[in-house]
């Protein structure tokens, strides 16, 4: 950037008659974001404890007079006389300008951020530190109302603002306006006593996101600033007879020094006698000049180097004596930064350059040079390193040579090793293994292009951790942060493992669903077979063979065990070396579908499934799967399956191209019989099949063995007699103010007639009840059964008053005593009135639906109804003691109820979705055009039939006339049993 960054909350002149956009001025209830802020800052005001809390913590203001010295110390003008709490402050302000200024710069550098400020807020706001912004950014005070900061102090929790234009809490603030904060990061500071006293923030122009490790980082630079302010205030009283002392030396603050190497004599200026605490007069300092007693031992300085000498700290003598007869054999230059030991005992750090002078004869013959005290920069790099040794985050900074320069205690922690151990080390030679690896890439790229960067990389035993990274580069090297967050890793894989199980659960229980849904959809095998081998591929193989049983096998045709066993024992009755030969059960066989995941090997699997039958040996795995009823996996499947194939035939090839890797086969069973085979197979690029993925393929082969089964019913009973069923269907009693009309249409091929079937009766108490049904299969049997149900239902029903699910609960028991072998699908409905419902004009209809399509209501108003509920019962003839349920809904007179079978709703090229669908919208279209009921139904099925219907379709549907007006003649004569008690009458309507 060619500019710094504007402070984020530098105060501004106010502009006349110029108002933020977006700001409202509305003097009643304002909840504009100007308005919060303002409350922001009077709450901040208001408070006496927490203004007295940030004064407590404020630095002095630098005072008229005085100007600033090297190092940060404060020089009066000699004339100036203040007392000792103002020089305490003095003091103490040059410690934490010092100090905070640091703070910010490294707040700036871990955070990544162009510029970081330290805020405190009593009745104003003062700015006593700041990172990345102009001088004059933390000079001054303002009002804290318009400030970000403000904001943070106020709330007490860390403000995140990623894109300030487009947060309507700060977009209308100057900085945000000018561009100067793009995004901003603060964090409350508090005091010891809880009282938030001011805010520590990161910002720059540019929006970004903060992370929670950003948040933590900031806090932890914020308490630690805090901690810092909190230690400055009580070394008031310290920090002041410091300063009394620091005043009696010279305001100039730079000492010299002239070294006569011929005669030995050291000169030094007045500072660096006073610094070193000699006196000026040779005498023993008993006139406390330094602000001692007089009994500290300071003595004259005798301008000897073993003065020097005497003061510097025992542990920097040696460098130091080393530094200067290096500087003076080769006539060079003299640099270094030591202790000396003040005759109090303290210390002080000083810095001193010098040049060597030469003589005629070259050699060295004077070092003159210059000194200065760096004690307070020395303590302001002593709070940074307190700071990083108090901070959660483990921290180290290589040098260029990529040696350790600094460790902080929980890099020790982290890192695993002592301090001792990793400074002075290579980095690549104490973690090998960050060669190559992102710690490798990533430091390497910020040292090259001067960018910081953010990583997370996992680094092997013995840490056995993954680390979130932050480096970034500087002149010394290379400084990093990180944490472990291997916690946050494994509970991001565990998420990530259960998503994966979710969506596998989700993925089965769709693709059990979809079985169920789509099979029952159809009960023709073809369809449903190609449907299956859809739903299974990819999901639970890479292609899928289904094999059929037929239904007119003369062998096997059930594929049970049982059937099996009968057929072995009559084979060996008549050939004992024949029984159970493969032969006796290829003829009742055939592969009815096949598919595979790609669509360019879907031809070759056809050809596969067309010839595989034929060419399998008596030996093959698939009449071991017939026989025994249970699922057979296939390892290594091409080279097992090819030694089961005919030699010469064409199979072999396919199966080399096809190369699957395993196999596995499932009999598809229903109803206690083996109706077909599904043989699933892996490609050589996916796994077998896992125990849990087998168990899924086996619940999808019994719920498509049902369906299958069901299919096989259907086409073993459609060819009951029309004749037979036409015979015992009866003309429909017409109640009181009750039309009901009946219809039956046969399948276009004669012998396609089943076990469809409608009845019409009423009850002793005059209930009238319609029942519509239909027997599984379309065949004699079928029309043959149907009789028998029928026969069973219209008896329970006829017999008294039940209701519906009454009714056929008592047919299901009587046709299990009766030993109907037969399943049907029926519904019972029941119209019934009570005298207030008939006063009213309603009718209840009551009805149970034991696996029919469901009724529909065409209501008064041309809306179609259909009579749905969450879950139907079982179909008549499955379990004898199923609950059943009764459902009802209440009917307007004039509403027409509609009963059919599936013929009229499913067909080949319509599933009984769509058809349901299909019906409800010619029902309404054809309410909507009136006509009497019998035009009704006429035209519902000549719209819903095709020319050549493939199943027969009864049809049995009841107009509720009004019962207030007579019985209009469309409805033609009355028509009851004779004992059957009168309806009540109600008096004539009006209308």
């Amino acid at each position: 950037m060619s500019e710094n960054p504007r402070p984020a909350d530098l105060p501004r002149q106010p502009q006349k008659s110029q108002q933020p956009p977006g700001e409202s001025t509305d003097r009643g209830g304002d909840r504009s974001p100007a308005a919060g802020r303002t409350a922001a800052a009077r709450a901040l005001l208001e408070d006496d404890a927490r203004v007295a809390a940030a004064r407590h913590l404020q630095p002095a203001p630098r005072l008229a007079g005085t100007s600033s010295t090297t190092g940060g110390e404060q020089a009066l003008d000699p004339d100036a006389e203040q007392e000792a709490g103002t020089a305490s402050e003095l003091g103490r302000s040059a410690l934490d300008q010092a100090g905070l200024n640091r703070l910010a710069a490294l707040t700036a550098r871990l955070l990544g951020a162009p510029a970081a400020q330290l805020s405190l807020f009593d009745d104003v706001r003062t700015v006593p530190a700041t990172a990345g912004l102009p001088p004059e950014a933390g000079e001054g005070t303002s009002a804290p109302a318009g400030s970000l900061c403000a904001l943070t102090a106020a709330s007490g929790e860390p403000l995140l603002v990623s894109d300030a234009a487009a947060d309507e809490r700060v977009s209308n603030l100057p900085p945000v306006l000018s561009g100067a904060v793009g995004a901003y990061l603060g964090v409350p500071l508090r005091g010891r006593d809880g009282h938030v006293v001011g805010a520590l923030c990161v910002f720059g122009p540019d929006p970004r996101s903060w992370s929670s490790t950003d948040v933590t980082l900031l806090a932890d630079l914020a308490a630690a600033a805090a901690s810092e302010l909190e230690l400055s205030a009580l070394s008031v009283d310290y920090e002041a007879a410091r300063l009394r002392w620091q005043l009696s030396i010279t305001a100039a603050g730079i000492g010299s020094f002239d070294w006569d190497l011929v005669t030995g004599e050291l000169i030094w200026d007045e500072r660096l006698i006073e610094l070193f605490g000699y006196t000026t007069d040779g005498t023993d300092g008993t006139d406390g000049t330094d602000g001692t007693d007089g009994t500290d031992g300071v003595v004259g300085f005798d301008r000897s180097i073993e003065a020097f000498n005497a003061r510097l700290h025992p542990e920097d003598l040696p460098r130091v004596s080393q530094a200067l007869a290096e500087c003076i054999a080769r006539c060079g230059d003299f640099e270094a930064e030591y202790r000396i030991v003040r005759p109090d005992g303290s210390t002080r750090w000083v810095k001193a350059r010098g040049k060597a002078l030469a003589g005629q004869d070259g050699s060295a013959v004077r070092l003159l040079g210059a000194a200065y005290d760096t004690t307070v920069e020395r303590e302001g790099d002593v709070r940074i390193a307190r700071v990083l040794e108090n901070m959660s985050t483990a921290f180290f900074s290589v040098d260029t040579s990529w040696r350790f320069s600094y460790v902080n205690t929980e890099a020790e922690r982290v890192l695993g090793r002592a301090r001792e151990e990793l400074l002075g080390g290579n980095v690549w030679e104490l973690f090998p293994d960050a060669v190559g690896a992102a710690f490798d890439t990533e430091y390497r790229r910020a040292v090259e292009t001067g960018q910081t960067v953010t990583f997370e990389a996992y680094y092997p035993a013995p840490l056995d951790a993954w680390f979130e990274v932050r480096a970034w580069p500087s002149p010394d090297g290379l400084s990093v942060s990180f944490l472990d967050i291997s916690a946050r890793k494994q509970d991001q894989q565990a998420a990530e493992q259960a998503r994966r199980a979710a969506e596998e659960a989700s993925t089965r229980l769709a693709l059990l669903a979809a079985t169920s849904r789509q099979l029952a959809e159809t009960l023709d095998a073809e369809t449903a077979v190609a449907r299956l081998v859809e739903l299974v591929v990819p999901i639970l193989g890479d292609w899928c063979v289904i094999t059929l049983v037929e239904d007119d096998a003369p062998t096997s045709t059930s594929a049970s065990a049982r059937t099996i066993a009968r057929a072995d024992a009559r084979a060996r009755a008549v050939d004992p070396a024949a029984a159970g030969r493969p032969s006796q059960l290829r003829r009742g066989l055939r592969d009815a579908g096949a598919w595979h995941r790609e669509e360019t090997l879907r031809p070759l699997v056809q050809d596969y499934a067309e010839h595989r039958l034929g060419e399998l040996t008596d030996e093959a795995y698939l009449w071991r799967a017939l026989r025994q009823n249970r699922p057979m996996v296939i390892p290594d499947a091409t080279r097992a399956i090819t030694t089961v194939l005919k030699p010469d035939g064409k199979v072999r090839g396919i199966l080399a191209e096809l190369a699957p890797s395993s196999a596995a086969i499932l009999p598809l069973r229903g109803r206690g019989r083996t109706v077909g085979l599904m043989t699933l197979f892996t490609g050589p690029d996916r796994a077998p099949l896992t125990g849990q993925e087998l168990a899924i393929a086996a619940e999808v082969a019994d719920r498509a063995g049902l369906a299958l089964d069901s299919a096989r019913l259907y086409r073993q009973q459609r060819d009951l007699a029309a004749a037979l069923q036409r015979s015992l269907l009866s003309e429909p009693p017409e109640p009181d103010h009750g039309q009901i009309v009946v219809r039956y249409t046969p399948a276009a091929e004669a012998a396609q007639v089943g076990g469809d079937w409608y009845d019409a009766f009423m009850q002793p108490g005059g209930a009238t009840v319609l029942v519509i049904g239909d027997v599984i299969g379309h065949d004699i049997q079928a029309a043959a059964a149907m009789s028998q149900v029928r026969t069973i239902v219209r008896s329970m029903g006829a017999l008294g008053d039940e209701s519906p699910a009454r009714i056929l609960t008592n047919t299901d028991r009587a046709m299990a005593n009766l030993q109907v072998d037969t399943t049907a699908t029926a519904i019972a409905a029941r119209l019934e009135q009570t005298l207030d419902e008939r006063r009213r004009g309603v009718t209840r209809l009551r009805w149970s639906n034991a696996g029919h399509p469901p009724a529909m209501v065409v209501n008064p108003d041309a809306s179609v109804l259909p009579l749905l509920t969450l879950h139907s019962d079982l179909l008549l003839g499955v379990l004898p003691e199923t609950p059943r349920k009764d459902s009802e809904v209440v009917l307007d007179r004039g509403a027409t109820v509609v009963l059919y079978t599936d013929g009229l709703v499913e067909r080949r090229d319509q599933p009984l979705a769509e058809g349901l669908e299909k019906l409800q919208a010619v029902l309404e279209e054809l309410a909507a055009r009136g006509g009497d009921l019998d035009s009704l139904v006429d035209d519902l099925l000549a719209r819903m039939l095709p020319a050549q219907p493939e199943d027969d379709v009864a049809v049995v549907a009841v107009r509720l006339h009004r019962q207030d007006l007579p019985r209009p003649a469309e409805a033609g004569p009355q028509r009851v049993p004779p004992h059957v008690p009168e309806e009540p009458r109600l008096p004539p309507s009006n209308g």
